[in-house]
């Protein structure tokens, strides 16, 4: 059967092998890149979005990376907000309980169990600032099955948008773009806002603020270069040669970068405090704003980075507010099971018509308890519930063959239970087939015992109507025992004990 990718494409195996976007020396695919940070105004900036939206999105995508390079805050907020999808616990659900749905799961929960997946997930996540990724799969067949070697994240400025629905994207080259082979990438379009994936990326809203606070800083550096220090006058008297006033300008200028200076006896240097009027914190306010903005686009909240707001909060995951957390996460699993969940199941064992759900997701320990609780209630009133589908939703791999598994306190293990279960069954069948002596003589000594307990019980009674009250009831119980008559009772009692063991001691085995 001829294997299709999710969107129809005929798959090649031979193709999925080698490497297909790797970076080149000569070609459009170089390591080097311009930066159009520098020197950047209000209209070369607008120029490179509008040129980003038709198709040419080189400038934008290296602003974009220059951005994150040289604003410490932006890339703070934007690293926290991937580090945080990208070290959410991962799970495998199953597709059912079936064994074949099992042992997809497991297959790719084996793969999962590397080191570098959360480096891997963390760069697939560039495309929360640029709106895309493209992230290269390279297969290793070396054990007979179709299981990616590593995910290689590509330069976004090594691809573009198709000219005509700005949302194919394409593998660039001397000429057209080149078409991406099916199962040998995974396209990340992060939705941060509907529309084109290039204008979706934060870092296209971030990219005034960035502006503006970079015109900021440098009139704040510049204030501080002209204001910062105070004004340096040096004194010589009218008798001062030429020489003398040299020594003096000469120390007047360097006591800003030595702090130290001799001058001859007779000359002096004031030290004038620049008064300027006006809120000097000005800019710093400015730049603040602007942060708290930034702040807002990308963690949908500014309390956990404002300095000297909600210091020490309790929470570790309110860096990033909770929707925006389940939104990314949600997105990236979606991209995942799309892109590689689907490839690795068809490549190692055929199409399946459901296959393995990757799952992102911050571990709830309250909501898995009251789960457990609550499956284990249901359970015992008669609701079946698949095994696989707990086990995937509390995280717990299925048990493999002669694994040591865990019982029910107090339970005996399968075999011992086993055993116990088939003894007391032959136990039953030999009763089934001989009845017991012992079984027999009991039910015909008590098939007359009313007779046999009349003469002790008759006194009792004569007692009870005779007295008033529980106490004297108690006080004359004593004398019921000269009364009572164990005879009737003792003797068959005795005959029946010696038949019970002449029958025991002349039993068969």
């Amino acid at each position: 059967m001829a294997l299709l990718d999710q969107y129809g494409n005929p798959i090649r195996r031979e193709a999925l092998r080698g490497e297909h976007g790797g970076p080149t020396v000569t070609g459009v695919r170089s390591i080097l890149s311009d930066h159009p940070a520098q020197g950047l105004t209000p209209h070369r900036l607008a120029r490179l979005l509008r040129a980003a939206e038709s198709g040419d999105a080189v400038a934008y995508l290296e602003l974009a990376e220059e951005m994150e390079e040289k604003d410490l805050h932006y890339r703070s907020v934007l690293s926290t907000r991937k580090m945080q999808v990208a070290c959410l616990p991962v799970t495998v659900e199953a597709a059912g309980d079936d064994a074949q749905s099992v042992a997809d799961a497991d297959l790719i929960r084996t793969w999962l169990a590397r080191d570098t997946l959360a480096l891997e997930l963390y760069d697939i996540l560039d495309a929360v600032g640029k709106g895309f990724s493209a992230t290269e799969i390279l297969w290793d067949t070396a054990d007979g099955l179709w299981l990616p070697a590593r995910l290689e994240w590509r330069d976004p400025r090594w691809f573009e948008f198709d000219r005509v629905d700005g949302r194919t994207l394409r593998l660039r080259g001397l000429g057209a773009g080149e078409d991406l082979a099916p199962w040998k990438w995974i396209l990340h379009n992060h939705q941060t806002k509907s529309g084109l994936p290039i204008r979706g990326g934060l870092a296209r809203a971030v990219a005034w603020s960035y502006l503006f606070k970079n015109y900021d800083i440098k009139s704040w550096v510049s204030f501080l270069d002209g204001f910062g220090q105070p004004l340096r006058v040096g004194r010589f008297g009218p008798g001062a040669t030429a020489e003398q006033k040299d020594i003096l300008l000469t120390a007047v200028r360097n006591i800003a970068a030595d702090a130290a200076a001799i001058i001859p006896e007779g000359m002096a240097i004031d030290f004038i405090e620049a008064r300027i009027s006006g809120n000097l914190d000005l800019f710093e306010r400015m730049a603040a704003w602007l942060d708290r903005q930034t702040s807002k686009a990308v963690l949908g909240q500014t309390g956990t980075t404002d300095t000297g707001q909600h210091v020490g909060t309790a929470n570790a995951h309110e860096n990033v507010r909770d929707d925006i957390e389940a939104w990314d996460a949600m997105q990236l699993a979606a991209t995942l099971n799309r892109d590689l969940i689907r490839p690795v199941i068809d490549l190692n064992r055929g199409p399946r018509k459901k296959y393995p759900r990757l799952v992102i997701r911050r571990a709830d320990s309250e909501d898995t308890a009251g789960l457990v609780t609550m499956v284990a209630t249901l359970v015992d009133r008669g609701l079946q519930v698949e095994q696989s589908v707990l086990r995937d939703r509390l995280g717990l791999p299925d048990p493999d063959k002669g694994a040591m598994l865990l019982h029910p306190l107090g339970a005996a293990p399968m075999a011992q239970k086993a055993a116990q279960t088939s003894l007391v069954a032959a136990h039953a069948q030999q009763d089934q087939q001989a009845p017991d002596p012992i079984d027999t003589l009991i039910a015909d000594e008590l098939a007359e015992w009313e007779p046999l307990v009349d003469p002790l019980l008759a006194p009792l009674r004569a007692l009870l109507e005779d007295c008033a009250t529980l106490e004297e009831f108690q006080r004359r119980l004593p004398e019921l025992v000269a009364r009572q008559d164990a005879t009737a009772l003792a003797e068959p009692l005795a005959q029946a004990l010696f038949a019970a063991r002449l029958s025991g001691e002349t039993a068969d085995g």
